[in-house]
């Protein structure tokens, strides 16, 4: 009789060391380099995360939930933005920003990573809408430091810091795209028709200077003449052009209005 008590009270303390051993450890927390570990103390906050290494927290006193320090790139879901001018596109872009403060990440907020998607889509609407398409497209810098200031400012309560926002991509009604081309081709023939201008009146420039040059020795337009002649030979042309001056031309038109009778006769 006292054996089997013996061997009852032997069971039952082999039981109660490996509960005690489980607890102990289930105690135990392993906590990464990345992370900190919220604790709470019977539902009050601990002043400072657990740092990285092996921590002990009493279960069930003692709460505690890890928070990634690491830096979150968040896609934001395309979003329908009706510009300053009217224009209705859709834009989705990134936000990246990290926690600084873990306490706050989870004392402040119910879920950060959400509350931080949902600001991230209300404010890419509200920036977005007060711009004009040309802006939209052509001042991504601009717009992406304005969202992430925004940002940054309204999560800072929360412990989280902000760092950069991009617009990834913006989507155009076909339109829109069609009407943009159109835009971009005529300012291309303007841009043609203004550097084709420009250099006709170079070339102007340039053949003023040439004739004064010229007329300052007569023999020069005659050493020009053969130039062209040698050069017209060398292409072993069938057809020979010879210049005429063009006084000449004239000469022979006064003479031919001198022959001719005047009307009075």
């Amino acid at each position: 009789m006292l054996g089997i008590q013996l061997e009852g009270f032997l069971t039952g303390g082999t039981i109660a060391i490996g509960i005690l051993i489980l607890w102990a450890l289930s105690c135990i927390k392993v906590i990464n380099e990345y992370e900190r570990g919220v604790v709470f103390t019977l539902g009050r906050l601990r002043p400072q995360p657990l740092a990285p290494g092996i921590r002990l927290v009493i279960v069930p006193f003692q709460r505690m939930v890890r928070v990634s320090l690491r830096t979150v790139a968040m896609d934001v879901a395309p979003q329908d933005v009706i510009t300053r001018d009217n224009v209705t596109v859709k834009v989705n872009a990134v936000v990246y920003f990290r926690v600084l403060d873990a306490n706050k990440a989870i004392v402040e907020v119910e879920n950060y990573l959400y509350a931080t998607s949902q600001l991230a889509q209300t404010t890419l609407r509200s920036v977005l809408g007060e711009v004009e398409l040309d802006d939209l497209l052509s001042k991504r810098e601009q717009l992406n430091a304005r969202l992430a200031e925004i940002l940054d400012r309204h999560t800072d309560p929360w412990g989280i810091k902000v760092s950069m926002v991009e617009i990834k991509a913006v989507d155009l009604p076909q339109e829109m795209v069609r009407a943009i081309s159109k835009q971009a081709e005529a300012e291309r023939e303007k841009r043609a028709k203004i550097i084709h201008a420009d250099g006709e009146l170079l070339a102007a420039a340039k053949l003023t200077e040439a004739a004064a040059q010229l007329a300052t020795e007569p023999l020069s337009i005659q050493l020009r003449y053969l130039q062209t002649l040698l050069e017209i030979g060398v292409e072993r042309n069938t057809t020979i052009i010879f210049p005429l001056p063009i006084e000449l031309l004239g000469l022979f038109g006064r003479s031919m209005a001198a022959r001719m009778p005047s009307s009075s006769d």
